[in-house]
């Protein structure tokens, strides 16, 4: 059997070479649960976990791969990370609030689907709580760290799934995204980030942050790896009233790589904004100036109809939609809740319906104006964040920080938008960056293509790896 650094090897590697390592028996699926196990005991200080991997209780989905070849289900054996206000058979859920943590009696749909593929939900992660923020600090059980980066944000909400995936603790994560949860931590931790379209992962068994909104997104390496999991995780609900069937254009089966011209847009350059972090700008321009030496056109667009849009998640009566989730333990154990989180969330309380329908009103106007700036492009690229703040910067101000890591991702449900956050070119002093890909609904195997085409940009793979990738038939 291999030692544990060999194992670690498999888990910084692709799902694939995970499935094929456990193939040809050069590992086995006990041996990467006990590594994860005793990796998270060593790192017992950073609080990754609510509910940290132990092996006795992970012994059943071990038990349950004997009798099954590895062949025979995708995700055999494949160990995964879930943010706390998803819900997991056997682990509490606590959206990081202990006064509302419950014992599910079922996994969520989503949960289920990726168990019954062979995949290991190995636990529980932090988050900020009831997934309300972008930075990844707002927990009472501390603040997940990525060991490379200790005096920065982790990114929210879905902060400690991040950071397992970023430790090498798991093969992929689960998130949720209804403001750039799923993007933003993606983007701090050299990470791919995706969220679908609203509706192709199931909700249900999820706690609510903004529930026609909220989103289950992955975590993983690359894009070959979200396309893999989203294959098996995009199964329509029946039960969620919230989930759409997937458009048969839409598929994640034929995963490839974008061929011949491709045409991003990018936002007008006197409409970016950085927050005077002069090496995020730096680590943009020379992201898309190495896009355009690659031969991809880059055209520039308004950015201020997507800017409009995001003002109306915070802004707007959209807040409404998160007291209604935690209202019950709002009235009735206020202090539960962390200060910052109670008086974001509280403000949802005083609304108008009035509120509600203006902003419904304005953003269809919104997209429209959206989708007719994209109109003639593959797609749109952008910043992920603006600025890796420090936790220094966010201390002295604990809001202002969160409202601008938003500026490039809270429109995108509200616009009923798909993305794929991947990483961009590191900064000089090699700090993570990030850029996102923006589509219309039911553009998601687009956007995993095109990820494909720029992360052969941006980060080149060996010949083998490449040659792995087929070509994306746009339909």
């Amino acid at each position: 059997m291999l030692e544990s650094p060999h194992i670690k090897t498999f888990l910084q590697g692709s799902i694939s070479d995970l499935l094929a390592g456990y193939r040809c028996h050069r590992i086995t699926p006990e041996a990467v649960i006990d590594h994860i196990v005793a990796e998270s005991g060593a790192m017992v200080d950073n609080p990754i976990w609510i509910s940290p991997p132990e092996r006795a209780s992970l012994q059943f989905y071990i038990d349950r791969l004997v009798d099954i070849e590895p062949d025979s289900l995708p995700l055999w054996g494949v160990p995964f990370a879930v943010k706390d206000n998803i819900d997991v058979a056997g682990m509490l859920t606590t959206a990081a609030c202990p006064e509302y943590a419950y014992q599910p009696e079922a996994s969520a749909f989503v949960v289920q689907c990726l168990i019954e593929a062979g995949a290991i939900p190995v636990g529980k992660t932090n988050l900020d709580q009831f997934a309300t923020g972008l930075v990844g600090v707002r927990s009472p059980y501390g603040i997940p760290t990525n060991p490379s980066q200790p005096n920065s944000i982790p990114g929210g909400s879905s902060s400690g799934s991040a950071i397992a995936l970023a430790c090498s603790l798991v093969s992929f994560a689960l998130g949720t995204d209804t403001a750039g949860s799923g993007r933003i931590p993606a983007a701090f931790n050299r990470l791919t980030g995706f969220k679908l379209s609203r509706g192709l992962l199931s909700t249900g068994g999820v706690v609510p942050a903004c529930r026609s909104l909220d989103c289950v997104t992955l975590f993983t390496n690359s894009t070959a790896d979200a396309a893999l999991v989203a294959n098996v995780a995009a199964t329509f609900d029946s039960a969620d009233p919230f989930a759409r069937p997937n458009s048969p254009d839409n598929t994640f089966a034929t995963y490839g790589q974008w061929q011949g011209p491709l045409r991003l847009a990018v936002i007008k350059s006197d409409q970016l904004t950085f927050f005077d972090d002069a090496a995020y700008s730096n680590a943009y321009h020379e992201t898309i100036n190495r896009l355009d030496q690659n031969g991809i056109e880059l055209t520039p667009i308004d950015y201020e109809p997507f800017v409009a849009a995001a003002k109306q998640l915070y802004d707007g009566p959209w807040i409404t939609e998160r007291y209604i989730a935690i209202r019950d333990l709002l009235k009735k154990s206020p202090d539960a809740t962390l200060p910052v989180t109670r008086s974001i969330i509280g403000a949802g309380k005083e609304r108008y319906a009035t509120e509600v329908y203006e902003s419904i009103y304005q953003l269809a106007d919104l997209r429209r104006q959206c989708l007719a700036a994209l109109s003639g492009c593959d797609a749109l690229l952008t910043p992920t964040a603006g600025k890796h703040f420090s936790l220094d910067e966010l201390e002295a101000d604990p809001i202002g920080p969160n409202q601008r890591l938003g500026h490039y991702t809270n429109y995108m449900n509200l616009l009923d938008m798909c993305g794929l956050a991947i990483p961009g070119l590191d900064t000089a002093s090699e700090q993570p960056f990030g850029v996102t890909l923006v589509g219309d609904r039911f553009q998601d195997a687009r956007l995993l293509a095109i990820g494909a085409r720029l992360e052969q940009s941006l980060r080149p793979r060996t010949r083998h790896e490449q040659d792995e990738i087929p070509p994306f038939q746009d339909p």
